[in-house]
């Protein structure tokens, strides 16, 4: 006899998980389906042990430049395998976490895959043993996974994916990475600190394409000036591992097609949406390209089956999975929640220098018609960001100049992806130029700069 619940979830990342915490506080009877480790690959193979190595790379970088905080630092050098170590032992720290979540919230948590077999019924394979859950409701959260090129698989050797890029059992010495989205200059970011020679292969014009132009104009610098090649209006045409090394077929803007052998590869072109092979089909549930299509709510075409997060479609992003968890929970509890608006959710990178942002960019505020007042502060004008020896870097923010909306906020420099969150906070209430020029920050530090830039769309900036 099948096990019996108001609502079942299946995946455990940030989207499944915070959904099952939500449904408990509001009295639901919910159990969880996970076929591998609970925190989905969010918690255990990307947002954050990709943020530990980060920090390593981010020392390491500092420890090398001691001297220009007055410091020494003599025969600085590391140990590849502690790294490792570290940023997963911060990933299990959290696992174990998600697991006591689990229990005080009373979740039951069923381990093996699940496959939605009819409206309201999952069947959950363990092993040779099979598991029947019911609900009222279900929610897929399955996520995602990389995607590969279809010419050269990733085979943890010489040609990685994410997940091989995390565990690293040698240090590439000359290493390309294919993609510059946000996985892709993080990667990048973080071989490069730690002394590989990088170089990034973009199909589009320009690196970190989703933001706004002056910000990928920046890092485009940046990061060349750190010594990372940047090949935009470039394609792979092949990519060949070997015993010692992987050769890439690169096609260069002008057409001309070179060879160059590297000691591995980085491929970040994106993801794939899993929703094959878990029951979908049968039932009739609406994709689009491998993405389950819902409303503001989560809600599918048929009715009890909901999806949350990756497998929903763009952003590919933790923190929307978790607010798209809570409100297709506090509708199914017979809440009045808010339609999920993508408008308002922040993208960040977390490279060296940083990179964040929410709303339109200018050039799509612009196609959008809206007349607009734009404003930039620099890093150099700050004192904070001086004392920091973090001087690089601007705020950015676009406002509708009829009506003092802020339709956008861009951000690169140290700490951005901190920063973010108070323009985010203003989108939310709706605020105008009005509140945020009257509104004070504190001295010295870096947010300051977030009042500056909105002075400066103004004509008022004080520090530039």
């Amino acid at each position: 006899m099948a096990d019996t619940y108001d609502l079942v979830i299946l995946g455990s990342g940030p989207g499944g998980y915070v959904a099952a915490i939500r449904a408990s506080q509001l009295g639901l009877k919910v159990a969880i389906v996970e076929r591998e480790r609970l925190g989905g690959i969010c918690l255990n193979w990307g947002c954050i042990p990709t943020k530990a190595l980060l920090r390593t790379s981010e020392i390491y970088h500092y420890m090398q430049n001691a001297k220009s905080y007055g410091l020494k630092a003599d025969n600085v050098g590391f140990d590849l395998a502690k790294i490792v170590d570290r940023s997963r032992k911060v990933a299990g720290q959290l696992n174990a976490g998600v697991k006591g979540l689990m229990k005080k919230n009373k979740v039951t948590v069923v381990e093996g895959v699940g496959t939605v077999t009819a409206k309201g019924k999952l069947s959950v394979k363990q092993g040779d043993k099979t598991v029947e859950l019911e609900a009222k409701n279900i929610i897929v959260a399955t996520g995602a996974r990389a995607r590969d090129l279809p010419f050269a698989k990733a085979d943890g050797e010489r040609i990685w994916t994410y997940r091989h890029a995390m565990v690293p059992t040698e240090m590439p010495t000359k290493l390309l990475v294919i993609g510059s989205g946000a996985i892709g200059v993080e990667f990048a970011s973080f071989y490069n600190d730690m002394g590989a020679d990088v170089t990034i292969v973009e199909m589009l014009p320009r690196i970190l394409p989703v933001e706004d132009e002056e910000v990928s104009a920046f890092m485009d610098k940046a990061l060349t000036k750190q010594g990372i090649k940047l090949l935009t209006q470039t394609g792979l045409e092949g990519l060949t591992p070997s015993a010692n090394g992987v050769t890439a077929k690169i096609k260069a803007k002008d057409g001309k097609v070179s060879e160059e052998t590297f000691s591995h590869a980085i491929i970040a072109i994106g993801i794939v949406p899993n929703t094959e092979n878990i029951g979908l089909e049968a039932l009739g549930v609406e994709t689009d390209r491998g993405h389950i299509k819902t409303d503001g709510y989560g809600r599918t075409n048929v009715d009890g089956i909901w999806a949350i997060g990756d497998v929903t479609g763009a952003p590919w992003l933790a923190h929307k999975a978790s607010h798209e968890g809570i409100i297709a929970v506090e509708k199914i509890a017979g809440g009045s929640p808010h339609q999920m608006d993508k408008a308002n959710i922040p993208g960040c990178t977390y490279s060296r220098p940083q990179v964040a942002s929410v709303g339109m960019t200018e050039a799509k505020a612009k196609e959008a018609g809206y007349e607009l007042k734009v404003g930039k502060f620099p890093f150099i004008g700050n004192g904070k960001a001086i004392a920091l020896g973090e001087a690089e870097g601007f705020v950015k923010t676009v406002f509708n100049a009829k009506t003092g909306e802020l339709l956008g906020a861009h951000m690169v420099g140290a700490e951005v992806t901190e920063l973010i969150q108070g323009y985010v906070v203003a989108r939310q209430l709706e605020t105008t130029e009005a509140e945020l020029m009257e509104t004070v920050f504190a001295h010295p530090t870096l947010s300051e700069m977030m009042h500056e830039s909105v002075l400066a769309a103004y004509g008022r900036a004080i520090h530039y």
